[in-house]
């Protein structure tokens, strides 16, 4: 097996709660990850920030990193667009000779600049967020394979929804049961090599960019997790909520929530409703295409210091909801793996 890419990581002024990419793909991505870039937060380390992430240097420019084969976007802004003031650093990378890497909904090759320098350079842009042409509806037939489907949903975007998926699959893994992973946006793709982004599919196509994830690899595990996006009440962003729970046809769905959260992140003026009003509304929006059911929480409790609140918090999550829960980062997920699947 060949060494893994040695990658710089971008995630300036946003590093870590708001660059979700970058530490997604400090955890879990198989990359040599050799510095953060944030201007922020020059001379820390990513542990620093927090507890959960690998000591690796933050350093403020491309400039400043060690050698690497690449530099990975690591910030996804509402609305995918490119902060010009990242622009340096993508240059920078480029003359150096490493690829580029992004999930971003602007599509780096369409860059004249780096187009140019990526083709002087002899260098690779890989815009992960843009679809491959042969994405049509769905058929219907995720129900169709032999796997088990789990869908992780949400009460709001960005609530751990994709970190709660490798979790789980990593902790049924552990159990024995045989596990497979459905990315389906940026991060996951980087993170797993593969993928259908589906926040960029055409509409019409979203529940067909997940089944046909859910075709190829369907028969080739026991249980299958599907990343979910976006929350089926978010203003923005309900539309690929909707189009996955649809597309993927899932057995099980597990509710995931962020302690702390009580109005939807970016647009504060929508307050959250209650956990009964989600578990009722993913189950009865399901129901028309394939009976689910909420089985259980994941609860993200990184905004929670004390480990006993924490505890608590995921108790009082899981008697709200009326189902099993756990934080999969912060405690033992095998009793919850037992007690669900």
């Amino acid at each position: 097996m060949s060494d893994p890419q040695r990658v710089v990581v971008l995630a300036h002024e946003k590093f870590p709660d708001r660059a979700k990419t970058a530490t997604g793909v400090l955890k879990y991505a198989d990359y040599d990850v050799v510095a953060v870039l944030d201007r922020d937060n020059p001379g820390t380390s990513a542990s620093d920030h927090r507890r959960d992430l690998p000591d690796v240097p933050i350093v403020s420019s491309m400039a400043d990193a060690p050698d690497a084969d690449a530099l990975l976007v690591g910030i996804a802004p509402i609305g995918g667009g490119f902060d010009e003031t990242w622009r340096d650093d993508v240059r920078t990378a480029l003359e150096r000779g490493c690829d580029i890497i992004a999930g971003l909904h602007y599509f780096l090759n369409d860059d004249e600049e780096f187009a140019a320098l990526a083709d002087e350079y002899g260098c690779d842009i890989n815009d992960v967020r843009k679809p491959h042409d042969d994405i049509g509806v769905a058929q219907g037939t995720a129900a169709d394979v032999d796997a088990e489907v789990v869908l992780t949903v949400g009460t709001d975007c960005s609530v751990g929804k994709m970190t709660a998926t490798l979790e789980l699959v990593e902790a049924a893994r552990e159990r024995g049961i045989d596990a497979g992973f459905i990315p389906t946006g940026q991060t996951g793709i980087m993170i797993a090599g593969w993928g259908n982004p589906v926040d960029r599919v055409v509409s019409d196509f979203t529940a067909g960019s997940v089944e046909e994830m859910i075709l190829e690899k369907g028969d080739e595990y026991d249980v299958l997790f599907v990343e979910g996006q976006g929350s089926i009440t978010h203003p923005a962003y309900s539309a690929v909520t909707c189009g996955i729970l649809h597309g993927a046809m899932a057995d099980k769905l597990i509710l995931c929530h962020e302690s702390s959260r009580d109005a939807i992140h970016g647009y504060e003026d929508f307050a959250l409703p209650e956990l009964s009003e989600y578990v009722s509304l993913y189950e009865n929006l399901a129901a028309p295409v394939h009976e689910t059911d909420v089985v259980g929480g994941a609860l993200n409790t990184s905004k929670i210091d004390d480990d006993d609140e924490a505890a608590a918090a995921v108790e009082a999550f899981a008697d709200e909801l009326g189902a099993p829960a756990v934080d999969p980062v912060r405690f033992d997920t095998g009793a919850f793996i037992d007690e669900v699947f």
